[in-house]
């Protein structure tokens, strides 16, 4: 007999998988409307995000840190309290990885030039906050010279007013 020939699972294979263990776990732990079952919905939401590659909240790296930080929560939760979901993580990366490697050379060259171009513009992203930075110093500074400026004028102009109440005594002639 032929069996077919099981395809090599995807990133959405891995992110389906987390989504089902995640409700899974609600249920079983039976921490439906709890704490518990919005951290367990949130990592695994989280899960989801990264094994596919959309991120909303963290860089997209597949690590703890990234997914503590895309589900909204502390890193502590994870190596602490939700250590099962945290090893679901790494095994679902784990597997994941090979899957890269059997890519045809035309996708993984597509996806060599989106990561020239992601790096491209995380480099812009730093270099126009870098500028937007110095632009603020720049205001601020000008701020205060304004200011300072105001101020002196202001004092000049009273020092002007008082000057011109007050009669020149030198220019006026002595009699005799």
């Amino acid at each position: 007999m032929n069996t077919p020939a099981a395809a090599p699972p995807g990133p959405s294979d891995g992110a389906a998988l987390a989504q089902l263990v995640g409700e899974a776990l609600t249920r079983a732990q039976g921490h439906a409307d709890t704490e518990d079952a919005a951290e367990i919905r949130a990592i695994t939401d989280a899960m989801v995000r990264l094994l596919i590659g959309a991120p909303l909240h963290s860089d997209g790296k597949l690590t703890v840190v990234s997914l503590a930080t895309e589900a909204g929560l502390r890193r502590n939760k994870l190596t602490h309290k939700h250590t099962g979901l945290k090893d679901l993580f790494y095994a679902l990366v784990k597997a994941r990885t090979p899957v890269l490697e059997a890519l045809s050379d035309p996708v993984r060259a597509r996806a060599a030039k989106q990561q020239q171009d992601l790096a491209r513009v995380r480099a812009e992203r730093d270099d126009l906050r870098g500028q937007a930075q110095l632009l603020a110093r720049i205001v601020h500074v000008l701020e205060i010279e304004n200011s300072n400026l105001k101020e002196t004028n202001a004092a000049l102009e009273q020092q002007v007013a008082a000057q011109s109440a007050v009669p020149d005594l030198t220019r006026r002639r002595r009699r005799p």
